[in-house]
């Protein structure tokens, strides 16, 4: 057709996507991490911009959701991310996409690093459970990374009961691909004054 545009460039893999947002923000006095504003948006509004591409987005925490978007909560309330991501997991739509994308809500900078991040998916060897970017400071940043989702309910498996299980845990026995993002804007936020370093790095 006249004026059409046809392009081979493939898109992501498809996935799906986990945002933990039910921490509590005790460094910042209890603050609802999610509706903390930076670069004149929310850090949820940033998460959920990098989950654009995902099939089926779940936001787990006691936390305002735009229309559309499926909340869930982790039972109790406050058990922790690892909980959170199980119960995110089985909220997911049917069936479930082969990778998982893996976000806490207070990364501002997730939407600069997953379209990266996806790119490599399609090339990651079979025997290779997800990959994980590292901040400036060599951190492994397990809650800004993409996971088999087969090998997340398998770790889940064998963690047993999630609730109070660190993230180090969980990922301990999985094979993760690291992907160097020194320069990136990558990082959390914990702290006020980590909010006031990301206003100066996004221009807010």
């Amino acid at each position: 057709m006249l004026g059409s545009v046809v392009t081979d460039e493939p898109g992501p893999p498809p996935h799906d996507a986990v945002v933990l947002a039910g921490g509590a923000g005790r460094r910042l006095g209890g603050a609802d991490k999610s509706r903390l504003r930076v670069g004149g948006r929310t850090l949820l509004d940033h998460v959920l911009a990098a989950c654009a591409a995902a099939r089926s987005v779940v936001v787990v925490g006691d936390v305002v959701v735009p229309d559309g978007v499926h909340r869930t909560v982790e039972d109790p309330p406050g058990s922790g991310p690892v909980a959170g991501l199980a119960t995110g997991l089985a909220a997911l739509a049917a069936p479930p996409a082969p990778w998982t994308l893996v976000l806490a809500v207070d990364q501002p900078g997730a939407a600069g690093v997953v379209p990266g991040l996806l790119t490599l998916l399609p090339d990651v060897a079979a025997d290779v459970d997800g990959v994980c970017p590292a901040d400036g400071r060599g951190r492994a940043q397990w809650l800004l990374a993409a996971y088999r989702t087969a090998s997340l309910r398998r770790a889940l498996a064998g963690l047993g009961d999630p609730r109070g299980r660190s993230v180090r845990d969980l990922v301990a026995p999985m094979a993760l691909q690291p992907l160097d993002l020194a320069g990136s804007d990558t990082g959390d936020v914990d702290t006020w004054e980590d909010l006031r370093e990301w206003e100066r790095r996004l221009g807010g």
